[in-house]
């Protein structure tokens, strides 16, 4: 009986395959199977056919309609791009293997590239989606550049020639204090490099914070969290007590009267009518931006003072992002005045890191943001170790945030002028610490993936008795001093205005294979990163003072975003709208650092002439970051005296 059954049950499953194969295309099966065989090795690419498709069209007429060039010598990209345009209306499914795909990955190859009748043959379909995806990186990493274009241009349009170079690299390597020759470069770094290994060879064993097991795994202990002595907490009580309540727009109003910072601001044209109580409007509009409020609401609380239409064209008309950095800079410049903010720091660090921000809709600048999650947008923020902001702007959700690390630093106008840059994990990259390396900027990032990063050896032939086995390669010196002429021609460049970093990282960040630049400074930042994780594993100082600094631009991302109480979502969606948003909410922040700054020296003179003592140890562990006695939304009054009309409930509505 089972086994009648077993017969009945196979003639079922036969029949019913029959009439699957039927109806479907047997040649779309065997595709379909290819396919899933090959995503079972690892391969998705012939799955991206089915993405494409839709889209081939528009692509196609895209590469048609701009002009391409190769940024190297290799140019077989664009042999590949004139071949796939020669050949977008033919027919079948395999053209002839008339190019060189040296650009494509071997997974690649392995796919498109098939024998048909003998004869080597490329898989039609998957040969225009391997060369359209190499398309997209290439012009990401700069190898393949848009003729005419700003964005994917070839950026070494942008560089100083040599011979304008050349009569300025003595002076400034005296400037930033390296030898401004090749040989003496690469000879000076590998002496330094070989010294502090030696060095941290010697006191491994004394190291007690620092262990390394037989892998070669680095396991660093964390520091212990120094808790505040009691006198210093009975210092920040009574400063707490005493701090005066506060409007933010008394707080704004007492800030320009110190600094005269709204002269920055007048007409973008110049030929617009003279606008009457300027000083007043500015320090409205200031106030109704900075807070996200908007002009709509800001208006509604203003008792008629100002309404939401010139609220919104004072903000068009006579505030762009270049005067809210110049404001910005008047007031930094007063900062650095106070004596209080020197026990905090010397302005010789700062800190750069990203908050992301939600926009009201999806628009060019929202991108789906991996670590927090949504779409929305990015302040980043150089935080001084003064506690105050150099710089801020906005940028995607989709960047990497080292690729603007560079820029708050150069634009910062002002009299602080640090010379130590930190940063977390997403702040740094080898390419970073290469140019960082030339600018004469050290950089001290924040490394929670220390056991995931490689170190450098000094020679190949090195061997060390206690840390060996944290060195997985050794330095390429040869390909540091071959391009070093190449280096310094960029360096100087970004110091003349010709280009920007973030321009130059995002060439250099994508591990482009041609682009020799971008070994060149990978392999300068490989040296220059490892003498800083000798450093970093060997002294706890250093790895405290990189902690709080780094805590310092975390706590003033809460401090802005508890300013934008009108909502953490940016209403506006032109990009240059979004930048000065950011910029005024940092301006709205530092005024308030500005004014706690002066409340808190008058409040310590009093305290001290009472006959309170003062440590300098206690000094250090305050922050101007503080807000309980700010009021945000104003002043609500009961006016008694104002009687509202009689009611009128006997009304018969005709109906």
């Amino acid at each position: 009986m089972q086994n009648v059954d077993l017969e009945q049950s196979d003639s079922i499953v036969g029949q019913n395959l029959k009439n699957i194969l039927s109806k479907q295309n047997i040649p779309s099966l065997l595709e379909d199977c290819e396919q899933l065989s090959a995503f079972h090795g690892n391969n998705y690419f012939p799955l991206l056919w089915r993405l494409y498709r839709s889209h081939r069209s528009a692509l196609f007429r895209l590469i048609s309609a701009l002009e391409f060039k190769s940024t190297s010598r290799d140019d077989s990209m664009i042999m590949a791009l004139e071949f796939l345009i020669a050949s977008e209306n033919r027919r079948g499914d395999n053209l002839e293997a008339a190019v060189d795909l040296s650009f494509a990955e071997e997974k690649w190859r392995e796919i498109v590239l098939k024998t048909v009748d003998g004869l080597p043959a490329y898989d039609r379909k998957l040969f225009e989606v391997c060369v359209f995806s190499h398309l997209a990186q290439e012009l990401k990493s700069g190898d393949i550049a848009v003729i005419g274009s700003e964005e994917y241009g070839d950026y070494r349009d942008g560089l100083l020639d040599w011979e304008e170079c050349e009569p300025m690299v003595e002076e400034y390597c005296r400037e930033v204090e390296l030898p401004a020759y090749a040989s003496e470069f690469t000879a000076q770094l590998k002496v330094i490099l070989s010294i502090i290994a030696e060095e941290i060879d010697k006191s491994y064993p004394k190291n007690s914070a620092l262990s390394i097991d037989e892998k070669g795994e680095l396991v660093l202990k964390k520091n212990e969290k120094q808790e505040s002595s009691t006198t210093a907490k009975k210092l920040e009580e009574a400063i707490l007590e005493r701090m005066p309540e506060r409007s933010l727009l008394d707080i704004l109003s007492n800030v320009q009267f110190h600094t005269n910072w709204t002269r920055h601001f007048g007409p973008l044209s110049g030929s617009d009518p003279k606008l009457g109580r300027p000083v007043e409007r500015y320090l409205l509009t200031l106030f109704t931006y900075g807070c996200n409020l908007g002009p709509s609401q800001a208006a509604r609380h203003m008792r008629g003072i100002v309404s939401a239409r010139m609220l919104g064209f004072v903000n068009q008309r006579h505030v762009n992002a270049k005067k809210l950095d110049a404001a910005l800079v008047d007031l930094l410049n007063n900062y650095h005045l106070f004596r209080l903010p020197k026990f905090w720091g010397d302005g010789s660090h700062v800190s750069a890191d990203g908050t992301k921000y939600d926009l009201s809709e999806q628009n060019l600048m929202a991108e789906y943001h991996i670590r927090y999650g949504g779409y929305g947008g990015i302040a980043y923020h150089h935080v001084s170790d003064l506690y105050i902001a150099l710089f801020s702007h906005f940028i995607s959700c989709g960047t990497w945030e080292a690729v603007y690390i560079i820029d708050g630093l150069l634009k910062n106008k002002s009299e602080i002028q640090p010379d130590t840059l930190h940063a977390d994990t997403q702040g740094q990259s080898t390419t970073v610490f290469g140019l960082l390396c030339l600018l004469g900027i050290e950089l001290q990032p924040r490394i929670r993936n220390i056991k995931d990063l490689v170190f450098y050896r000094p020679e190949r032939k090195k061997k060390y008795k206690h840390i060996d086995l944290l060195f997985k390669e050794s330095v390429d010196w040869e390909l540091i001093e071959t391009h070093w002429q190449d280096l310094m021609q960029v360096v100087l460049s970004i110091k003349a205005g010709k280009i920007l970093p973030s321009t130059l990282l995002r060439k250099l960040g994508n591990y482009s294979r041609k682009n020799r630049l971008y070994l060149a400074y990978r392999e300068l930042g490989r040296v220059v990163r490892t003498i800083f994780l000798l450093k970093y594993i060997s002294d706890k100082k250093l790895r405290e003072e990189i902690h709080a600094n780094t805590n310092k631009v975390e706590s003033f991302h809460y401090f802005a975003k508890w300013l934008n109480f009108g909502g953490e979502v940016l209403q506006e969606n032109d990009p240059e709208e979004q930048e000065k948003l950011i910029k005024y909410n940092n301006l709205v922040a530092n005024a308030l650092i500005f004014q706690n700054v002066i409340d808190q020296t008058r409040i310590i003179k009093d305290l001290m002439n009472e006959g309170f003592q003062v440590k300098s140890e206690d000094l250090k562990t305050l922050s101007p970051y503080l807000t309980k006695h700010v009021k945000r939304f104003g002043d609500y009054v009961v006016d008694l005296s104002e009687i509202p009309p009689p009611l009128d409930i006997e009304y018969t509505f005709s109906i």
